[in-house]
Protein backbone atom coordinates (compact mmCIF):
# COMPACT_ATOMS: atom_id res chain seq x y z
CA UNK A 1 0.00 0.00 0.00
CA UNK A 2 1.32 3.45 -0.94
CA UNK A 3 2.53 5.63 1.94
CA UNK A 4 0.61 8.90 1.95
CA UNK A 5 2.47 10.51 4.85
CA UNK A 6 4.34 13.71 3.90
CA UNK A 7 6.03 16.79 5.32
CA UNK A 8 3.79 19.86 4.86
CA UNK A 9 6.88 22.08 4.81
CA UNK A 10 8.05 20.33 1.65
CA UNK A 11 5.07 21.60 -0.39
CA UNK A 12 5.64 24.47 -2.84
CA UNK A 13 1.93 25.10 -3.54
CA UNK A 14 2.69 25.49 -7.24
CA UNK A 15 -0.28 23.31 -8.16
CA UNK A 16 -2.73 25.54 -6.28
CA UNK A 17 -1.27 28.57 -8.08
CA UNK A 18 -1.91 26.83 -11.40
CA UNK A 19 -5.47 25.86 -10.47
CA UNK A 20 -6.26 29.41 -9.31
CA UNK A 21 -5.78 30.59 -12.89
CA UNK A 22 -8.48 28.18 -14.03
CA UNK A 23 -10.75 29.15 -11.15
CA UNK A 24 -10.38 32.79 -12.22
CA UNK A 25 -11.30 31.81 -15.77
CA UNK A 26 -14.31 29.86 -14.44
CA UNK A 27 -15.56 32.98 -12.65
CA UNK A 28 -15.01 35.17 -15.73
CA UNK A 29 -17.11 32.94 -18.02
CA UNK A 30 -19.86 32.42 -15.46
CA UNK A 31 -19.18 28.71 -14.95
CA UNK A 32 -20.37 26.74 -11.95
CA UNK A 33 -17.85 23.88 -11.53
CA UNK A 34 -14.19 23.17 -12.26
CA UNK A 35 -13.23 19.51 -12.76
CA UNK A 36 -9.68 18.36 -12.01
CA UNK A 37 -8.88 14.73 -12.82
CA UNK A 38 -5.60 12.83 -12.74
CA UNK A 39 -4.33 11.93 -16.25
CA UNK A 40 -6.90 14.20 -17.91
CA UNK A 41 -7.36 17.78 -19.08
CA UNK A 42 -9.07 20.38 -16.93
CA UNK A 43 -12.76 20.82 -17.69
CA UNK A 44 -15.53 23.10 -16.45
CA UNK A 45 -19.30 23.21 -16.37
CA UNK A 46 -20.46 26.36 -18.13
CA UNK A 47 -24.20 27.03 -18.55
CA UNK A 48 -24.89 23.38 -17.88
CA UNK A 49 -22.36 21.84 -20.30
CA UNK A 50 -18.97 20.27 -19.53
CA UNK A 51 -16.33 21.96 -21.71
CA UNK A 52 -12.50 21.66 -21.93
CA UNK A 53 -10.65 24.49 -20.21
CA UNK A 54 -7.14 23.58 -21.38
CA UNK A 55 -5.15 21.07 -23.37
CA UNK A 56 -2.84 20.56 -20.40
CA UNK A 57 -3.03 17.11 -18.81
CA UNK A 58 -2.85 16.96 -15.01
CA UNK A 59 -0.58 14.07 -14.10
CA UNK A 60 -1.37 11.58 -11.35
CA UNK A 61 1.44 13.02 -9.23
CA UNK A 62 0.25 16.62 -9.72
CA UNK A 63 -3.32 15.70 -8.74
CA UNK A 64 -2.08 13.97 -5.60
CA UNK A 65 0.12 16.92 -4.68
CA UNK A 66 -2.78 19.32 -5.25
CA UNK A 67 -4.83 17.30 -2.74
CA UNK A 68 -2.00 17.59 -0.21
CA UNK A 69 -1.74 21.36 -0.80
CA UNK A 70 -5.47 21.84 -0.33
CA UNK A 71 -5.93 19.51 2.64
CA UNK A 72 -2.62 19.79 4.47
CA UNK A 73 -3.31 18.28 7.90
CA UNK A 74 -6.63 16.79 6.68
CA UNK A 75 -4.93 14.68 3.99
CA UNK A 76 -5.07 11.64 6.26
CA UNK A 77 -8.88 12.03 6.26
CA UNK A 78 -8.88 11.67 2.46
CA UNK A 79 -6.70 8.55 2.65
CA UNK A 80 -8.97 6.94 5.24
CA UNK A 81 -12.38 7.96 3.86
CA UNK A 82 -11.45 8.12 0.13
CA UNK A 83 -13.24 11.47 -0.26
CA UNK A 84 -13.45 14.73 1.69
CA UNK A 85 -15.33 18.05 1.53
CA UNK A 86 -13.89 21.47 2.25
CA UNK A 87 -14.37 25.14 1.43
CA UNK A 88 -11.63 26.93 -0.52
CA UNK A 89 -11.52 30.72 -0.14
CA UNK A 90 -10.42 32.25 -3.44
CA UNK A 91 -10.71 35.88 -2.33
CA UNK A 92 -13.02 38.08 -0.24
CA UNK A 93 -15.80 37.74 -2.82
CA UNK A 94 -15.59 34.15 -4.04
CA UNK A 95 -15.48 30.82 -2.23
CA UNK A 96 -15.62 27.27 -3.57
CA UNK A 97 -17.09 24.11 -2.16
CA UNK A 98 -14.57 21.39 -2.98
CA UNK A 99 -14.92 17.63 -3.01
CA UNK A 100 -11.67 15.67 -3.40
CA UNK A 101 -11.89 11.93 -4.03
CA UNK A 102 -9.98 8.90 -5.27
CA UNK A 103 -10.92 7.34 -8.59
CA UNK A 104 -9.38 4.63 -10.77
CA UNK A 105 -6.70 6.93 -12.26
CA UNK A 106 -5.76 8.69 -9.04
CA UNK A 107 -7.20 11.80 -7.40
CA UNK A 108 -9.96 14.05 -8.72
CA UNK A 109 -11.39 17.31 -7.37
CA UNK A 110 -14.50 19.32 -8.19
CA UNK A 111 -14.66 23.02 -7.26
CA UNK A 112 -18.17 24.53 -7.10
CA UNK A 113 -18.58 28.31 -7.04
CA UNK A 114 -20.23 29.77 -3.94
CA UNK A 115 -20.98 33.48 -4.38
CA UNK A 116 -20.49 35.54 -1.24
CA UNK A 117 -23.44 37.76 -2.18
CA UNK A 118 -26.71 36.02 -1.46
CA UNK A 119 -29.19 36.67 -4.25
CA UNK A 120 -32.79 37.39 -3.34
CA UNK A 121 -35.75 35.26 -4.35
CA UNK A 122 -36.64 37.82 -7.01
CA UNK A 123 -33.08 38.08 -8.32
CA UNK A 124 -33.07 34.30 -8.78
CA UNK A 125 -36.35 34.62 -10.74
CA UNK A 126 -38.01 32.07 -8.51
CA UNK A 127 -41.83 31.95 -8.36
CA UNK A 128 -43.35 34.78 -6.30
CA UNK A 129 -45.04 32.17 -4.10
CA UNK A 130 -41.60 31.24 -2.70
CA UNK A 131 -41.85 34.40 -0.58
CA UNK A 132 -44.56 32.61 1.43
CA UNK A 133 -41.91 30.22 2.77
CA UNK A 134 -40.25 33.00 4.75
CA UNK A 135 -43.55 33.60 6.57
CA UNK A 136 -44.17 30.00 7.73
CA UNK A 137 -43.89 29.72 11.52
CA UNK A 138 -43.53 25.96 12.06
CA UNK A 139 -43.40 22.67 10.19
CA UNK A 140 -41.14 21.11 7.55
CA UNK A 141 -40.10 22.74 4.27
CA UNK A 142 -38.08 20.70 1.76
CA UNK A 143 -36.07 21.93 -1.21
CA UNK A 144 -35.27 19.06 -3.57
CA UNK A 145 -33.51 18.33 -6.83
CA UNK A 146 -30.48 16.62 -8.28
CA UNK A 147 -26.95 17.69 -7.36
CA UNK A 148 -26.23 21.09 -8.87
CA UNK A 149 -29.86 22.16 -9.24
CA UNK A 150 -29.48 25.20 -6.99
CA UNK A 151 -31.03 23.89 -3.77
CA UNK A 152 -28.48 25.64 -1.52
CA UNK A 153 -28.90 28.91 -3.42
CA UNK A 154 -32.68 28.82 -3.01
CA UNK A 155 -32.42 28.01 0.71
CA UNK A 156 -29.91 30.83 1.20
CA UNK A 157 -32.34 33.29 -0.40
CA UNK A 158 -35.17 32.15 1.90
CA UNK A 159 -33.01 32.30 5.04
CA UNK A 160 -31.74 35.74 4.01
CA UNK A 161 -35.32 37.01 3.64
CA UNK A 162 -36.19 35.64 7.09
CA UNK A 163 -33.05 37.27 8.50
CA UNK A 164 -34.21 40.64 7.17
CA UNK A 165 -37.84 40.37 8.30
CA UNK A 166 -38.10 38.29 11.50
CA UNK A 167 -36.56 38.24 14.99
CA UNK A 168 -35.67 34.57 15.40
CA UNK A 169 -32.81 32.25 16.30
CA UNK A 170 -31.67 30.27 13.26
CA UNK A 171 -29.32 27.26 13.47
CA UNK A 172 -27.90 25.79 10.26
CA UNK A 173 -26.18 22.40 10.04
CA UNK A 174 -24.35 22.01 6.73
CA UNK A 175 -21.69 19.95 4.96
CA UNK A 176 -19.88 22.27 4.53
CA UNK A 177 -21.24 25.77 5.26
CA UNK A 178 -21.62 27.41 1.86
CA UNK A 179 -23.42 30.75 2.17
CA UNK A 180 -22.36 32.70 5.25
CA UNK A 181 -25.19 34.68 6.86
CA UNK A 182 -24.46 37.70 9.04
CA UNK A 183 -26.78 38.47 11.95
CA UNK A 184 -29.42 41.00 10.94
CA UNK A 185 -32.76 40.88 12.73
CA UNK A 186 -32.06 37.21 13.51
CA UNK A 187 -29.18 35.60 15.35
CA UNK A 188 -27.74 32.85 13.14
CA UNK A 189 -25.43 30.04 14.27
CA UNK A 190 -23.92 28.02 11.42
CA UNK A 191 -22.30 24.63 12.08
CA UNK A 192 -20.19 22.73 9.58
CA UNK A 193 -20.11 18.92 9.56
CA UNK A 194 -16.68 17.64 10.55
CA UNK A 195 -15.48 21.01 11.82
CA UNK A 196 -18.24 21.97 14.27
CA UNK A 197 -20.17 18.71 14.68
CA UNK A 198 -19.67 15.02 13.95
CA UNK A 199 -23.05 14.32 12.31
CA UNK A 200 -26.31 15.90 11.16
CA UNK A 201 -28.35 13.84 13.64
CA UNK A 202 -26.15 14.76 16.62
CA UNK A 203 -26.20 18.47 15.73
CA UNK A 204 -29.95 18.34 15.18
CA UNK A 205 -30.52 16.68 18.54
CA UNK A 206 -28.34 19.32 20.21
CA UNK A 207 -30.14 22.12 18.34
CA UNK A 208 -33.38 21.30 20.13
CA UNK A 209 -31.65 22.33 23.38
CA UNK A 210 -30.31 25.59 21.93
CA UNK A 211 -33.52 27.62 21.84
CA UNK A 212 -33.98 27.60 18.05
CA UNK A 213 -36.94 28.98 16.13
CA UNK A 214 -35.66 27.77 12.76
CA UNK A 215 -33.33 24.86 11.96
CA UNK A 216 -31.75 24.29 8.56
CA UNK A 217 -30.43 20.77 8.00
CA UNK A 218 -28.22 20.72 4.91
CA UNK A 219 -29.41 17.26 3.84
CA UNK A 220 -31.62 14.52 5.27
CA UNK A 221 -29.21 11.67 4.54
CA UNK A 222 -30.32 8.93 6.90
CA UNK A 223 -33.25 7.61 8.88
CA UNK A 224 -32.09 9.11 12.18
CA UNK A 225 -31.79 12.61 10.68
CA UNK A 226 -35.20 12.36 9.01
CA UNK A 227 -36.80 11.19 12.26
CA UNK A 228 -35.16 14.04 14.21
CA UNK A 229 -36.26 16.60 11.61
CA UNK A 230 -39.86 15.37 11.78
CA UNK A 231 -39.73 15.49 15.59
CA UNK A 232 -38.39 19.06 15.52
CA UNK A 233 -41.18 20.11 13.15
CA UNK A 234 -43.78 18.35 15.33
CA UNK A 235 -42.62 20.23 18.41
CA UNK A 236 -43.23 23.64 16.88
CA UNK A 237 -39.98 24.48 15.10
CA UNK A 238 -39.60 25.50 11.46
CA UNK A 239 -37.25 23.03 9.77
CA UNK A 240 -35.71 23.48 6.32
CA UNK A 241 -33.84 20.67 4.59
CA UNK A 242 -33.00 19.13 1.22
CA UNK A 243 -33.37 15.79 -0.51
CA UNK A 244 -31.96 14.48 -3.79
CA UNK A 245 -35.37 13.76 -5.31
CA UNK A 246 -36.80 14.82 -8.66
CA UNK A 247 -40.29 15.99 -7.73
CA UNK A 248 -42.84 16.32 -4.95
CA UNK A 249 -44.31 12.85 -5.38
CA UNK A 250 -40.89 11.16 -5.21
CA UNK A 251 -39.95 13.28 -2.20
CA UNK A 252 -42.90 12.04 -0.16
CA UNK A 253 -42.31 8.43 -1.25
CA UNK A 254 -38.60 8.65 -0.37
CA UNK A 255 -39.23 9.85 3.18
CA UNK A 256 -41.87 7.23 3.91
CA UNK A 257 -39.90 4.37 2.33
CA UNK A 258 -36.92 5.11 4.60
CA UNK A 259 -38.90 3.74 7.55
CA UNK A 260 -39.67 0.08 8.30
CA UNK A 261 -43.01 -1.14 6.88
CA UNK A 262 -44.63 -1.31 10.30
CA UNK A 263 -43.77 2.37 10.91
CA UNK A 264 -44.92 3.79 7.59
CA UNK A 265 -48.58 4.44 8.46
CA UNK A 266 -47.51 6.44 11.53
CA UNK A 267 -44.98 8.41 9.48
CA UNK A 268 -47.64 9.19 6.86
CA UNK A 269 -49.79 10.82 9.53
CA UNK A 270 -46.84 12.78 10.93
CA UNK A 271 -45.60 13.88 7.51
CA UNK A 272 -49.09 14.94 6.41
CA UNK A 273 -49.40 17.16 9.48
CA UNK A 274 -45.96 18.84 9.37
CA UNK A 275 -44.99 19.03 5.68
CA UNK A 276 -45.76 22.66 4.89
CA UNK A 277 -44.14 22.92 1.47
CA UNK A 278 -41.93 21.18 -1.09
CA UNK A 279 -39.85 23.08 -3.64
CA UNK A 280 -38.49 20.76 -6.34
CA UNK A 281 -36.30 22.41 -8.93
CA UNK A 282 -34.35 21.72 -12.09
CA UNK A 283 -32.06 24.11 -13.92
CA UNK A 284 -32.90 24.72 -17.58
CA UNK A 285 -31.09 26.77 -20.20
CA UNK A 286 -32.17 30.38 -20.47
CA UNK A 287 -32.49 32.22 -23.79
CA UNK A 288 -30.35 34.98 -22.27
CA UNK A 289 -27.50 32.56 -21.52
CA UNK A 290 -26.91 30.75 -18.27
CA UNK A 291 -29.59 28.71 -16.53
CA UNK A 292 -32.83 29.36 -14.69
CA UNK A 293 -34.77 27.21 -12.23
CA UNK A 294 -37.97 25.48 -13.28
CA UNK A 295 -39.78 24.89 -9.99
CA UNK A 296 -42.47 22.46 -8.94
CA UNK A 297 -44.08 23.94 -5.85
CA UNK A 298 -46.44 22.34 -3.34
CA UNK A 299 -48.04 23.89 -0.27
CA UNK A 300 -49.93 21.96 2.38
CA UNK A 301 -53.69 22.04 1.94
CA UNK A 302 -56.37 19.76 3.35
CA UNK A 303 -56.43 17.90 0.03
CA UNK A 304 -52.65 17.35 0.00
CA UNK A 305 -52.75 16.26 3.64
CA UNK A 306 -55.44 13.67 2.87
CA UNK A 307 -53.55 12.30 -0.15
CA UNK A 308 -50.40 11.77 1.93
CA UNK A 309 -52.29 10.13 4.79
CA UNK A 310 -54.15 7.77 2.45
CA UNK A 311 -51.09 6.78 0.36
CA UNK A 312 -52.53 8.38 -2.77
CA UNK A 313 -49.27 9.98 -3.95
CA UNK A 314 -50.19 9.24 -7.55
CA UNK A 315 -52.84 11.97 -7.29
CA UNK A 316 -50.53 14.63 -5.87
CA UNK A 317 -49.38 15.98 -9.26
CA UNK A 318 -53.00 16.59 -10.25
CA UNK A 319 -53.68 18.28 -6.90
CA UNK A 320 -50.70 20.58 -7.46
CA UNK A 321 -51.82 21.35 -11.02
CA UNK A 322 -55.26 22.33 -9.75
CA UNK A 323 -53.87 24.27 -6.76
CA UNK A 324 -52.62 27.37 -8.56
CA UNK A 325 -54.84 29.53 -6.35
CA UNK A 326 -52.52 28.59 -3.47
CA UNK A 327 -49.38 29.34 -5.50
CA UNK A 328 -48.74 25.73 -6.46
CA UNK A 329 -47.43 24.61 -9.84
CA UNK A 330 -46.15 21.45 -11.51
CA UNK A 331 -42.90 21.26 -13.49
CA UNK A 332 -44.80 21.42 -16.76
CA UNK A 333 -46.70 24.50 -15.61
CA UNK A 334 -43.38 26.06 -14.56
CA UNK A 335 -41.83 25.32 -17.96
CA UNK A 336 -44.84 26.72 -19.79
CA UNK A 337 -44.69 29.90 -17.67
CA UNK A 338 -40.98 30.32 -18.43
CA UNK A 339 -41.67 29.84 -22.14
CA UNK A 340 -44.57 32.31 -22.14
CA UNK A 341 -42.37 34.83 -20.34
CA UNK A 342 -39.73 34.51 -23.06
CA UNK A 343 -37.11 33.16 -20.67
CA UNK A 344 -36.65 29.77 -22.36
CA UNK A 345 -37.18 28.64 -25.94
CA UNK A 346 -39.67 26.06 -27.18
CA UNK A 347 -37.15 23.23 -27.49
CA UNK A 348 -35.93 23.68 -23.91
CA UNK A 349 -39.52 23.49 -22.66
CA UNK A 350 -40.17 20.35 -24.73
CA UNK A 351 -36.94 18.57 -23.72
CA UNK A 352 -37.61 19.06 -20.00
CA UNK A 353 -41.36 18.42 -20.05
CA UNK A 354 -42.93 15.37 -18.41
CA UNK A 355 -44.76 14.75 -21.70
CA UNK A 356 -43.26 16.31 -24.82
CA UNK A 357 -46.49 15.86 -26.83
CA UNK A 358 -48.66 17.47 -24.13
CA UNK A 359 -46.27 20.39 -23.80
CA UNK A 360 -46.27 20.81 -27.59
CA UNK A 361 -50.06 21.13 -27.61
CA UNK A 362 -49.99 23.70 -24.81
CA UNK A 363 -47.33 25.76 -26.55
CA UNK A 364 -49.23 25.66 -29.84
CA UNK A 365 -52.42 26.67 -28.05
CA UNK A 366 -50.64 29.60 -26.41
CA UNK A 367 -49.15 30.68 -29.75
CA UNK A 368 -52.56 30.55 -31.44
CA UNK A 369 -54.18 32.61 -28.67
CA UNK A 370 -51.38 35.15 -28.83
CA UNK A 371 -51.78 35.42 -32.59
CA UNK A 372 -55.56 35.90 -32.20
CA UNK A 373 -55.04 38.69 -29.68
CA UNK A 374 -52.57 40.50 -31.98
CA UNK A 375 -54.96 40.13 -34.90
CA UNK A 376 -57.91 41.51 -32.93
CA UNK A 377 -55.80 44.36 -31.60
CA UNK A 378 -54.88 45.45 -35.11
CA UNK A 379 -58.53 45.63 -36.24
CA UNK A 380 -60.22 46.49 -32.90
CA UNK A 381 -62.10 49.79 -32.72
CA UNK A 382 -60.94 50.69 -29.21
CA UNK A 383 -58.94 49.48 -26.21
CA UNK A 384 -61.98 48.06 -24.44
CA UNK A 385 -62.52 45.54 -27.26
CA UNK A 386 -59.01 44.21 -26.78
CA UNK A 387 -59.41 44.09 -22.98
CA UNK A 388 -62.59 42.04 -23.27
CA UNK A 389 -60.87 39.63 -25.65
CA UNK A 390 -57.98 39.07 -23.28
CA UNK A 391 -60.33 38.27 -20.44
CA UNK A 392 -62.11 35.67 -22.57
CA UNK A 393 -58.87 34.08 -23.74
CA UNK A 394 -57.47 33.82 -20.22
Amino acid sequence: MQNYEFDINSLTFENIKKIRKYLKKLIEVGGSDLHIKANSVIRARVHGDIVPFSAEVITKEEALTLAKELLRGRFKELVENKDVDLVYIFDENIRFRVNIFFQIDGVSAVFRTIPVKIKSIDELRLPKAIHKLSQIQRGLVLVTGVTGSGKSTTLAAIIDEINRSRKDHIITIEDPVEFVHKDNKCVINQRSLGQDTVSFSRALRAALREDPDIILVGEMRDLETIEMALHAAETGHLVFSTLHTLDVKETINRIISMFPAEEQNRIRVVLASVLEAVVSQRLVKSKEGGRIAAVELMFRTKRIETLIEQAREIEITTAIEEGTIYGMQTFDQALLNLYRSGLIDEEEALVNATSRSDMKLKIEGFSENTADIKSQKSIGSNDSDVFDLKINVD
